[in-house]
C-alpha cells in the first residue's frame, strides 16, 4: 500500500468495518495510488507545523493503554528538521513523566496538530527518540532562546504517514493573540470615531 497513513491505520478490522459501513471503495482508491505518498512532508505541512503553538502527543502505556498528552509552547515549537523529522524541547510539565516512560518501552506516536480557526487538522503517524541533556548539539536545534522554561530533553519524531482530515465536525477556536488581532484595528476605529464625536462643533 502505498499511501503510507493509511497503511498503518487501515487494519484488517477497520477495512473490515468500511467494507460493512460502505465507505471501502473509496479508500481502496486511496490506498492503492501508483506512487508512494504521505510519508514525506512537504513545504505545505512544513508551514502547517510552524504555524502551531500546540499539538497533541499519544502513547501506548506497558499495559496496552493509549494516552494522550497536550504540548504547547511558542509558535513554531515543534520544528521541521526534513522531510521525515520532527523535533521539540520538552519543558518542564508537572513531572509525571507519563509519556517519556511510554516512549521507553513502545517509540510509536500518533499526533494531531490542529488549526481550530481554519478547521483544520493534520494527523501524523510517527517514532519517537528522546534526546538526553548531554546532546547538546541536538537540543540547540529544538531550543527557544526567548522562552523561558527549562528544557528536560528533547524529542526527535521520524514521520511514518501522514493524513489531512476533512473540517466536519471542528468548532473554530481563537487563542487570545488571535482574538487580539482580530479586535485591534476594530478598536482603533472605535477610539478615533469616539474622538471625532468629542472634537466635533455643536
Amino acid at each position: 500500500m502505498p499511501h503510507h497513513f493509511a497503511d498503518i491505520a487501515f487494519t484488517p478490522s477497520v477495512i473490515k468495518l468500511q467494507e460493512l459501513q460502505g465507505s471501502r471503495t473509496s479508500y481502496a482508491r486511496m490506498q492503492h495510488q501508483p506512487d508512494a505518498v504521505n510519508q514525506h512532508l512537504t513545504e505545505h505541512e512544513a508551514g502547517f507545523i510552524a504555524a502551531r503553538d500546540s499539538f497533541y502527543m499519544a502513547t501506548v502505556t506497558e499495559t496496552g493503554w493509549p494516552y494522550i498528552q497536550h504540548r504547547g509552547g511558542p509558535l513554531g515549537f515543534m520544528r521541521v528538521l526534513d522531510s521525515r523529522t520532527l523535533g521539540f524541547a520538552d519543558f518542564r510539565g508537572n513531572r509525571q513523566y507519563i509519556s517519556l516512560g511510554n516512549l521507553s518501552t513502545d517509540d510509536r506516536v500518533s499526533m494531531f496538530f490542529m488549526d481550530y480557526p481554519n478547521r483544520t487538522r493534520l494527523k501524523l503517524f510517527g517514532r519517537a527518540r528522546v534526546i538526553d541533556p548531554e546532546d547538546q548539539a541536538t537540543l540547540a536545534q529544538l531550543e527557544m532562546p526567548d522562552y523561558r522554561a527549562r528544557i528536560e530533553r528533547g524529542f526527535l519524531i521520524t514521520v511514518e504517514g501522514f493524513d489531512w482530515n476533512c473540517p466536519q465536525h471542528i468548532t473554530p477556536r481563537h487563542s487570545a493573540a488571535e482574538v487580539q488581532a482580530l479586535t485591534t484595528p476594530l478598536l482603533a476605529r472605535i477610539a478615533d470615531l469616539e474622538e471625532a464625536l468629542i472634537t466635533r462643533p455643536a
